[in-house]
């Protein structure tokens, strides 16, 4: 960091002089769906030293800042598409700070340090909770609840927790290890998980709100939907979550087997890179292009280098079986016309013949739903469940994850946060929550020149010869601490002081003062009464946490 230039247009308008200090909210925080607070830990990092804290001292302060609103960060980490990155103010300068590798590198400290998660001061509370799933919805809403002294009993169906995190997401993004020492460490807590009860079926789910005070559904959007053409019902079909599931209990060899997968999404990525590993030759059939694809990219790209092939802008209309073997998939080309009432383009027909393919498996993987069995006339829900924007379906009754709609697992962390937060709040006649009312930061406030440009950091991967010899070893590995340090350096603290000194050296007044107990975003003072008015620190601030105020 070293240039002092200010910025090209004047951040001052004419009627405004006098500086004001104002934290704003980065765009980072603003586009992650659990709204974490990243520049806090972030910096808790990249500040160490200002502040006297060891590198050891900061990566668990850091950690616990990060748990505080994720129980699950090295699992998350290491699945999520990070949106927060897509807004980092750096992505114009030199690439987005890895916002993701940095958080998984904390996840797998707090692994490594048996770090427990952050508890809030709370007296046991008389009331019971219950929550149907141990999706990360689930998890996310019992530790929120039992962090606030409740008791918490949940419901799984399976003999073991975790949801679409444990039985559907192959070993090579999520280990099992990892997810295994997060759960266990999670129900460390005030949480009992009764296994192997099917609510709904094995047990009425009236008879739970009897039981508990409250009931949150985290039942995930396991249910596979059928894509209604002629052939789909017999051998040889089989839904994505299904087949995921079965490879994740036992892998049946796939050698000389062409498998046809059918959809766009993670889910079809995952199970067509799954029966790839099992021996098949592989490919994905989708409606739409390419860039419509609700998939990551980085799996797209993954399963293409593996050697899965990619078929876009055709549409199944008929499995083809001689007597119950698959034989052919009939597919019919398709354009791309107007937007839907999603601004996604339609799929329209076109005036070609239709194709077919050759198939011996075909995993249909193009959508999911919740199944509600057992819980009707409780959940009036037909597919996803309208509840309100903490998760609140009725008197009693919570909600959240794949519940609510297909989403990414942070989105079901966030549900699982935000209807206990609510939850709390009003079982202890609390106001809710207030939401985030600090300004988001203007990307012409900051003053970026004053940043080196440094490369993004790259995450370590297992050599792509490895891929497919050693099929369900972790392809994505963690970055070390020296690496950590430099991503986290590389944050420009969008809206916050991280203490360049500028305005302290520049002022003409003096009226910047050294904050005796400082921390990160907290190292100077303003007298405004000292202020002249000139609005050089204005001009120079790095981070646009200076700004104009009026006279």
């Amino acid at each position: 960091m070293c240039s002092t230039k200010a910025a090209a247009s004047s951040r001052i308008p004419a009627f405004l002089s006098h500086a004001r200090q104002l934290e704003k909210r980065p765009p980072c925080q603003a586009h992650c769906p659990n709204t974490g607070e990243i520049r806090g830990w972030i910096g808790m990092i990249a500040q160490h030293d200002k502040n006297g804290m060891t590198l050891p001292e900061a990566y668990d302060a850091a950690w616990l800042k990060l748990a505080e609103r994720n129980p699950l960060p090295a699992s998350i980490s290491r699945i999520c598409p990070h949106p927060c990155e897509d807004e980092c103010s750096r992505n114009d300068k030199d690439g987005a700070v890895s916002i993701n590798s940095v958080e998984r590198f904390l996840g797998d400290w707090g692994i490594e340090r048996s770090l427990p998660l952050p508890l809030l001061d709370a007296e046991p509370r008389p009331e019971s909770i219950g929550a149907v799933g141990s999706g990360p919805a689930s998890l996310s809403f019992a530790y929120q609840m039992a962090r606030r002294g409740y008791e918490v009993t949940m419901y799984e169906r399976r003999s073991l927790p975790g949801g679409m995190l444990r039985h559907a997401i192959p070993d090579y993004r999520l280990p099992k290890d990892v997810l295994d020492a997060e759960v266990d460490r999670l129900l460390r807590l005030n949480i009992v998980l009764e296994r192997d009860v099917d609510v709904g079926d094995a047990v009425d789910l009236a008879a739970l709100r009897d039981k508990h005070t409250l009931i949150f559904l985290g039942v995930g959007a396991q249910s596979a939907r059928k894509l209604n053409i002629p052939g789909e019902s017999g051998p040889g079909f089989v839904s994505g979550i299904e087949f995921l599931q079965r490879r994740r209990e036992q892998r049946t060899p796939l050698q000389g087997q062409q498998v046809i997968v059918i959809g766009g999404g993670n889910t079809a990525i995952d199970a067509a890179r799954g029966a790839l590993r099992d021996g098949a030759s592989v490919t994905i059939v989708y409606r739409r292009s390419e860039a419509e694809m609700p998939a990551s990219a980085s799996e797209v790209n993954d399963a293409r280098t593996e050697g899965v092939e990619f078929e876009f802008l055709l549409a199944p209309t008929e499995i083809l079986r001689d007597g119950d073997r698959i034989r052919y998939v009939r597919v019919q080309p398709m354009r791309l016309g107007d937007p839907d009432e999603h601004g996604r383009r339609r799929p329209e027909p076109r005036d070609e013949p239709p194709r077919e393919l050759a198939a011996d498996l075909v995993i249909g993987a193009a959508a999911q739903a919740p199944d509600w069995h057992g819980m009707e006339g409780i959940v009036t829900a037909t597919k996803w469940a309208e509840a309100d924007q903490n998760g609140r379906l009725e008197d009693g009754i919570w909600v959240g994850g794949d519940d609510r709609g297909p989403g990414i697992a942070s989105a079901a962390i966030a549900h699982g946060r935000l209807a206990a937060e609510a939850a709390h709040a009003e079982l202890r006649d609390l106001p809710h929550p207030a939401a985030d009312a600090r300004r988001a930061i203007d990307s012409g406030s900051l003053n970026t020149d004053f940043f080196n440009p440094e490369e993004r950091g790259t995450r370590p991967r297992r050599p792509q010869d490895e891929w497919l010899t050693e099929t369900e070893a972790e392809i994505d590995q963690t970055i070390d601490s020296e690496r950590a340090v430099q991503e986290a350096a590389r944050c420009m603290s969008c809206g916050l002081c991280f203490d360049c000194q500028q305005c302290f050296m520049y002022c003409n007044a003096a009226g910047f003062t050294r904050i005796e107990q400082t921390g990160p975003g907290k190292y100077y003072a303003l007298a405004l009464d000292a202020c002249e008015g000139c609005g050089k620190c204005i001009e120079i601030c790095p981070c646009g946490y200076l700004e104009a105020r009026e006279n």
